[in-house]
């Protein structure tokens, strides 16, 4: 009997995985909050969207893809949440400035490629491949490779 209660419980789970997955869908760039909009005007002048998603999943989330392959995502205000640059480096002003003299003192040379706003602080990547994190006071926490 406990089988079968563990085997309906792990379907269970692995059917609201896939609901959650289901729930992104493309939509027109014009559906992009107007914030995240202003955003990336903002941040990437001359870029242009050239896809837009909303995730309806446990909470609502955009992305846009850049012409340029940079991806953003966006809370449900349009509020920026990650912002991944792949080979050039992001937007300086989007970079506390502790964060961004520690990886220039400690790894001068390399970029900021990839940030991301965590509960605990900030998910940094670098053209170098090595992760950062740092917490919501631009104190280094880990090195991760």
């Amino acid at each position: 009997m406990k089988q079968v209660k563990f085997f309906f419980a792990a379907l269970l789970c692995m059917m609201t995985s896939i609901a959650c997955y289901a729930d992104d869908k493309i939509i027109p760039v014009d559906q992009l909050p107007a914030e995240a909009k202003a955003f990336i005007q903002q941040q990437f002048p001359g870029k242009i969207i050239t896809y837009a998603e909303v995730d309806r999943g446990f909470k609502k989330t955009y992305e846009a893809r850049l012409n340029d392959g940079t991806k953003v995502s966006f809370d449900r205000k349009g509020v920026w949440d990650k912002v991944d640059c792949h080979l050039v480096a992001v937007p300086a002003d989007l970079v506390p400035a502790p964060i961004q003299e520690y990886v220039n003192t400690s790894f001068p040379g390399a970029l900021i490629v990839k940030i991301d706003k965590e509960r605990y602080g900030y998910d940094i990547e670098l053209s170098n491949d090595l992760e950062l994190k740092f917490n919501p006071s631009g104190n280094l926490l880990r090195i991760d490779d």
